[in-house]
Parts: C-alpha cells; structure tokens; sequence
C-alpha cells in the first residue's frame, strides 16, 4: 500500500498520467465526461479498495500539487472565454452569475444543515463550494448536444465564473470557519479583498505575456514551443504571487490573466491552446484521483441516503429555481430552460477546493468535518456528473433544443429580416458581416453576429461552419455570395446552400455550382403578383414564423407506416395537417385512403406548436 512518499512516488504519477489518458480516450468514445472515468479510478485505487493512493501518497506536498493543477484548469476555461459571446446572453447571464449563485449558495446550505446536520458554518462551506459547475463539466456535454450558442455561451459563462467566485467565496467562508469571523462585513471585505487582488496581478501578469508574445522575438527556430511554455509559466506565476499575498487570490488573478490574453488575439494561440489542453488532461487527473484518495465508504455509508438527498435537492429544486429565475424575461425557451436546469454538473472546483480544505481539516484536528465535506461534495459531483452527463443527448432530444444550425453571410437588412424569421421557430442563426456598424445592430437586436469577412475560410470555420446545416449567401454583392457558395461547398458541405442573386443575369453562375439562388429582382415579382392572385395565402404566409408554422418532415414512427392519411389524420394534434407528400420524388396531395410508407416526406401545416408536437409524433427521434 503506497501511503507515503519516496519511490513509490514515481510509479504513482506515471499511472495517474496513464489513467488520465486512458480516462480521455474513454470519454471520446463513449461521449461522456472524462471526470466519470476519473472519480470511478480514483476510488478503485483509493485506500478503499486498491490502497494504491492513499492520503500521505504526495508526502505534504498534495495541497501545492492541488493548488497549481487548479490555477492551469481555471486558466485554461478563461482563455476561451470570449468577451463578445458574452452578448449572445448578457442578462441570463449576469442573473446566473448572481442571482443564481445566491440561491444555490443559501439552499444547499440549508439543505446540508437540515438534511445532514452539519454546522451552519461547514454548511455554507459546502454550500459555497457546490455553487460552481465549471467549464470542465459542461463543456464536455455540449461537445455531446450542440445546443444553440445562446445557451451554450450562458453555461459555459455561468461555469467559468461561477469557478472562480465560488472558490474565494469558499475560501472566505473556511477562513471564517477557521478563524471565528462570523461578521457579514468581515466576510464581504475579505471576498472584495481577495478577488481585488487577484485581478491587480491577474492583469499585471497578462499585460506582460501580451507585450511578450507580441513584441519580443521568441527565437524564430522554436517560438511556438517558447510562447507554450511562457503562458504555462506566467499562469503559474499569477497564481504563487497572487496567492502569496492572500490565500486563493491566485484563482481570480489566473482568471484574470486567461481572459486577458484569449480576448487580445496573441500569436501562437491555437498552438498555445493545444498545448494547455494535454497540461489539463493531466492535471485533471492528479485533482479527481487525489480527492477519491480521501474518500472512506463508511463516511459515504454514514451519508447515505440524506446525501443523496442533498444532491437531488441541489440538481432537482434548486437549478431548475435558480435558471429559470435567472432566464425570466429572456430569449430562452421552456425547452431551453430545463435542459440548463438539468444539465448544471458540479466539478473540478469543488473537487480540488475541497481536498484542500479536507487536508486542512484533518491537521487541525477536526476529521470529522474533512469526512462531512469529501463525502458530500463526492456525492453531488458523482450524481450530477454522471446523470446529467451521461443523459444529457436524452434530455436535449426529449425537450427538442438541438437547432438546425444556419449560418447567414451578410448581416444588413436581407441577412437580419431572414435571421429573424428562422430565429422566431427556434433555430440557431449565426450572421457573418465585416461592417461593424452592421454588427453592432444586429447584436443590438439581439441576434449572434460574427464579425469578419465572410469570404474567409477561417472566419467561416470560427462562426461554426463546421456544423451548420445551412449557408446563406446574403449581402448585396454577387461576387460576394458566389465565392461564399464555392467556400462553403468545397470546405465544408452543408446540406443546403443559398444566395441571394441581386444581377438575375448572374443566376446561371450559381446554378452551375448547385446551389439554389434567389434573385431578389424575380422574387419581388413573384410575391406582388401572388398578392394580386392569392391574397389570403400571401397573409397566412406572412404570420408564418409568428403564429404558423410549416415543415417538412420524414416518416419513421412505425404508429404511422401502413396506416392511411384518414386514419392517422386524428392523432395529428387540432390546427394542424398534413398538405403535401412526398415519395419517390414525386410530390402528392394526399387522399384519406392513401397509406403512408416508411420515408415518406410530409409537409405539415398549422399553429406553431401545433406542428411541432407533429413533428415529434411523425419523426419521434428527430
């Protein structure tokens, strides 16, 4: 059993660097977050069941080992946080970070009191602890369920924030614990202190990288491998100076130093991004294993089934509270909100504060608090990680958020109006546009705009062309939208691509290229004299995206294959019908005694919610 240092030491690490492999390489497969394989690793080597990891493993040096290995986590969550997502979002933002954080904070206190009857001070120390979910949780899920960049941008804020706040504001509470300051005032002064501090060096620290980076010649044979490993080293400076001037400041001054130098656009970034990634991977692996080494099962046992009380309290009541809270009045919809409220996993924050205090605790004396603190802390981020991780592509599909991803080139008023109109049934829609006057007001109207020259292969893949199902060439240059066109197809292939065609003597041009154009000049006339001829369609048409709805859909319920459309014509919910089929690429009106077959295309037409909750009866796993 290897509870103490020297040369068991090596093999130890090596294996915690192989697990923390193995455990990414799992995680890629199966879709699930890596800190599962973790968390179940570092309890099979733990003093439970291997005694390969135990307490005294790290000889005094774990709490250092913590420490640092937090500071490249929070650094690297806070590099990728940038500034201009945060409009995707901004009041649900700042609710969650606020509001939100307030109420986790008091009612998982509370439950811990109550449930598991801790002091109010351990209590408000795990309540503190627990208030963050953190990017390395939820990023993860949304790698899994490509949500709509409103709502990913809101967790992944929420989470980095959240890292950084909750850990001093635990640190504050623990200190108070620890020193017998109980005053409000006292508390509020040494949280404004700490994270006063952190940002001073943070940004102190960032503004040197930046110069560095940006001015100082890295050695031209080696200089991506000497930016790596300056950022590396400036992260870990940040952290032991700001930490040397006060316990857990170093947390804000990392994060303060990350979000300074992603926003400022240095070089090497995606070689410097790499790079702390497989730092993480490691680091990752000495927190979650170093934490499961402090858990006993009889602890667990004596928690039981009140802990998991605690944590279907903080997953179940509280999150779904604090979001929707947190979202009233926003852009969000119902399908939104429970799917943030049920996907709020707790982390490496919790995880790595928490063994520090628990060490503590124990070389003070006060055991039974450090078991009280793994032991739940463990517990929530076990269930919530592994619930809400492992079921997270179920819960989006059952309340139907993964949008059709549409990317618009073009942010002026063609670009803005389509936006709006796809935005209105739920899709997610990214504009791309060069005029920042353009982007401005698109961003005031609340929709995400990219900003940058749409005719540029990198500034296409950084606004999620990757992924999107449609491209729309949208601005008032011909040229413009054809090279848009020929991009999108030959480095990305959607499955639809549009352009507006302003010359209709250019239509030709994109024909060729097989992509559908819509000359504005043809459609103009098309729509006057549809309203000449066909007024009251032309006014139903115009609500659709408002009150109607219309789509096209493929059969794969076996509730309708083999029955005909008068039969199935009932379950379909009121205000809603099927007005068109079609089937071997011929298009029908469908007669009631016409039996539907599998992959049969329906289009169907009604009240909006109407011809969704269709939608999910035609195509049950759309």
């Amino acid at each position: 059993m290897a509870t103490t240092g020297g040369p068991n030491l090596i093999g130890i690490v090596a294996a915690i660097i192989g697990i923390g492999v193995i455990a990414q390489i799992l995680s890629d497969r199966f879709r699930i977050p890596s800190v599962v394989f973790l968390i179940t690793a570092g309890v099979l080597l733990g003093p439970e069941v291997l005694g390969v990891v135990g307490p005294n493993s790290f000889g005094n040096a774990l709490g250092a080992i913590v420490g640092l290995s937090v500071a490249i986590i929070v650094f690297e969550g806070a590099f990728h946080l940038r500034i201009d997502d945060l409009r995707s979002a901004p009041g649900a933002t700042l609710k969650l970070i606020t509001v939100g954080a307030a109420i986790a904070l008091v009612g998982t206190a509370v439950a811990v009191r109550f449930l598991l009857g801790a002091a109010w001070d351990v209590s408000f120390l795990i309540g503190a602890l627990l208030v963050a979910t953190g990017p390395t949780v939820v990023t993860p899920i949304l790698e899994v369920v490509p949500a709509r960049d409103r709502v990913e941008t809101a967790l992944e804020t929420e989470g980095i924030v959240n890292d950084v706040t909750a850990a001093i504001l635990a640190v504050v509470v623990f200190e108070a614990v620890s020193l017998g300051n109980s005053s409000l005032t006292e508390l509020l002064t040494l949280f404004t202190e700490r994270l006063g501090i952190g940002i001073l060096v943070g940004g102190v620290v960032g503004a040197i990288l930046y110069y560095a980076l940006q001015y100082i010649d890295l050695s031209p044979g080696s200089a991506p491998r000497n930016a790596r490993l300056l950022v590396l080293a400036g992260a870990l400076v940040a952290y032991g100076a700001a930490d040397t001037i006060a316990t857990e400041a170093g947390i804000a001054a990392v994060a303060t130093a990350g979000v300074l130098l992603g926003n400022l656009g240095v070089p090497y970034e995606e070689e410097i991004s790499a790079f702390k990634g497989d730092v993480t991977l490691i680091v990752l692996s000495f927190v979650f294993i170093a934490l499961a080494a402090l858990l006993r099962f009889d602890v667990l046992a004596e928690i039981g089934l009140r802990g998991l009380a605690v944590a279907g309290i903080v997953a179940l009541v509280l999150r779904p509270l604090l979001v929707f809270l947190s979202t009233a009045g926003d852009r969000f919809t119902t399908g939104e909100r429970w799917f943030m409220s049920l996907v709020g996993p707790r982390g490496i924050i919790p995880a790595s504060v928490a063994t520090l205090f628990a060490i503590q605790f124990r070389n003070a004396g006060q055991a039974a608090a450090a078991d009280l603190l793994v032991g739940t802390v463990f517990l929530v981020i076990f269930v919530t990680v592994v619930f809400e991780g492992g079921f997270a592509r179920r819960i989006a599909e059952y309340f139907d958020i993964i949008p059709m991803r549409v990317l618009i080139i073009g942010g002026g008023t063609v670009g803005r109006s389509l936006a709006q109109r796809l935005e209105s049934r739920g899709e997610n829609v990214v504009l791309v546009e060069q005029d920042q006057e353009n982007v401005e007001t698109a961003r005031n109207a609340g929709f995400t705009a990219h900003h940058g020259d749409g005719t540029d292969t990198e500034v296409l893949r950084s606004a999620g062309a990757n992924n999107a199902r449609i491209v729309v060439g949208a601005t008032g240059d011909d040229d413009v939208n054809l090279l848009v066109s020929q991009l999108a197809r030959s480095k990305f292939d959607p499955e639809t691509i549009l352009a507006r065609v302003n010359n209709p003597d250019n239509a030709e041009a994109f024909e060729e290229l097989g992509v559908r154009a819509i000359s504005s000049t043809v459609a103009i006339a098309q729509a006057m004299d549809n309203y000449i001829e066909r007024p009251s369609m032309m006014d139903w048409m115009a609500e659709i995206g408002h009150t109607g709805e219309i789509q096209e859909v493929d059969i794969t319920s076996e509730d309708l294959i083999g029955r005909t459309v008068e039969e199935v014509g009932p379950k379909f919910p009121e205000d809603c019908l099927i007005a068109l089929i079609q089937r071997d690429g011929e298009t029908k009106v469908p007669q009631p005694d016409l039996t539907l077959q599998r992959g049969d295309r329906l289009t169907i037409i009604g009240g909006r919610e109407e011809v969704h909750e269709a939608l999910r009866f035609v195509h049950p796993d759309r």
